[in-house]
């Protein structure tokens, strides 16, 4: 009798709490069955040991180089590509307009990855001296390896580029994943203050709605980096007020065509770059609407102020060439290295159809190249005129620094997504990248002023560095790295 009134007592206490024994009961096992589906869920969600964000040349790059390197061996790499994967056996029948000045350190770069030799097989044509003058004086500047014997760069279509390394990515299936026509929509960085059992990582959120989890974030997603942008990154950044013309040429004859020309205009700088004995890449920056007269001409008249851009001298002065030829003189017996050799560039007949597009020109560099868990490389950090044709090369500096010091990291058996070696890469990279990037934005504007005393100062300063073989020595060792 007094366990029966036990019984209904302790029945009518849980009925006063709100719910039965047997409610209790489902509910608790209904508890323990959701906190069991989100620990098995939170077990096969993959987080990934870098995440590169952004495909082209430098992220496929990166993706090759990190996938390669035997410290990072048994890590898990991810590779995000808005486009489509560009796969080619052979070079198309025509150019592409979009091509890359890509030096000798960037070519060791790309043959340690086992690309270099699918970009040989493809097309490529290398170059072994560079002319550069000005337009409103004599004055000339020449750089070459001695006796020519070896390239100084090589020219060589972006696709083709990216279709080597990504030729080459497929042999690195069991350490790089590759996603290929995937857009991420969002990116969540972990908050210093949050609790230490919450989540770490940097997640990435998908356009398909998949969200992806990183211990490292690396943004190779061009000059409107996502990336940087939202991990708030400042940038210093302007437009020129140029645009570039490019497009393909076919030249009036066949020739050896192993020097690149470049001549600055009043109006900006122009540049022909070999493909091969008959063909050369136009690189011509202008006056926004001068960009848009030239690609409103006829081919006829696009040819002829392409022929004339480069040989006429209608901004010459009688004061400069005077001045010109007397400092001539004076080097000439100070350093009597010889009279600088004065080529012809070859003259234009023709352009192949449809090449011809043009495209803002403008600088912008990130104030710091790395933030928590994420490191920028290439256009993301960095965006220069391509009047030096650096651009490609710096980027692909940014994946050999990066890539040495997490192949450190993995070895030294730390977090590759640490602060501590992510500034070792800013600092070195900063390191080469400005001074770069001063030097081709100081270039630009000392080129774009045409009053005479300014005309002469660089005259002058062109014709003495000219003279001297061992500044140029340094000049042409400093960009081919």
């Amino acid at each position: 009798m007094f366990n029966l009134i036990k019984s209904k007592a302790l029945n009518v206490s849980w009925q006063c709490c709100g719910a039965t024994t047997t409610q209790f009961n489902v509910k608790r096992l209904a508890g323990m069955t959701l906190s069991r589906r989100l620990e098995s869920s939170s077990a096969r969600e993959e987080v990934y040991d870098i995440i590169i964000s952004g495909g082209g040349m430098v992220g496929t790059a990166m993706a090759c180089s990190l996938g390669m390197d035997a410290n990072l061996e048994g890590k898990k790499i991810l590779l995000l590509e808005a486009g489509h994967k560009k796969e080619m056996d052979k070079p198309p029948e025509t150019y592409s307009t979009r091509v890359s000045s890509i030096s000798p350190g960037s070519a060791t770069l790309l043959s340690g990855l086992g690309a270099w030799d699918h970009v040989m097989n493809m097309r490529c044509k290398p170059y072994q001296r560079m002319q550069v003058w000005d337009a409103c004086s004599d004055a000339l500047i020449t750089f070459e390896k001695e006796n020519l014997q070896e390239e100084m760069a090589y020219i060589v279509e972006n696709d083709i580029i990216v279709a080597a390394l990504t030729k080459q990515l497929q042999t690195l299936t069991d350490n790089v994943d590759v996603r290929y026509k995937t857009k991420v929509v969002k990116y969540n960085w972990p908050k210093c203050y949050q609790m230490a059992d919450s989540n770490p990582w940097v997640q990435v959120s998908l356009a398909s709605g998949e969200v992806l989890q990183t211990k490292l974030l690396i943004g190779a997603d061009g000059p409107n980096s996502m990336v940087c942008r939202e991990a708030g990154i400042p940038k210093v950044k302007w437009n020129y007020d140029q645009s570039a013309v490019v497009a393909v040429l076919q030249l009036s004859e066949p020739t050896e065509n192993n020097v690149a020309w470049q001549r600055f205009l009043p109006t900006g700088p122009i540049a022909l770059l070999p493909l091969s004995n008959t063909e050369s890449s136009l690189v011509w920056s202008t006056s926004h609407q001068h960009a848009e007269d030239l690609l409103a001409q006829d081919e006829e008249s696009f040819v002829d102020a392409i022929n004339s851009a480069f040989w006429n001298n209608d901004n010459h002065t009688e004061l400069t060439e005077t001045a010109g030829s007397m400092f001539q003189t004076a080097l000439s017996v100070l350093m009597p290295s010889g009279a600088p050799t004065r080529q012809l560039p070859p003259s234009v007949a023709g352009v192949s159809p449809k090449s011809r597009v043009m495209f803002p020109l403008g600088l912008g560099h990130a104030s710091e190249y790395i933030r928590h868990r994420t490191a920028l490389v290439g256009d993301a950090a960095h965006r220069v005129h391509p009047l030096a044709g650096q651009g490609a090369n710096l980027g692909f500096g940014d994946v050999a620094s990066l890539t040495q010091i997490l192949s450190q990291a993995a070895f030294d058996g730390k977090d590759v997504g640490d602060m501590q070696h992510l500034l070792e890469y800013e600092t070195d990279r900063q390191r080469h990248n400005l001074p770069m990037m001063t030097a081709i934005d100081l270039l630009k504007r000392l080129y774009s002023v045409n009053n005479v005393p300014v005309v002469l100062l660089r005259m002058f300063g062109l014709q003495a560095t000219n003279s001297l073989p061992l500044l140029k020595e340094q000049i042409m060792a400093y960009a081919s790295r």
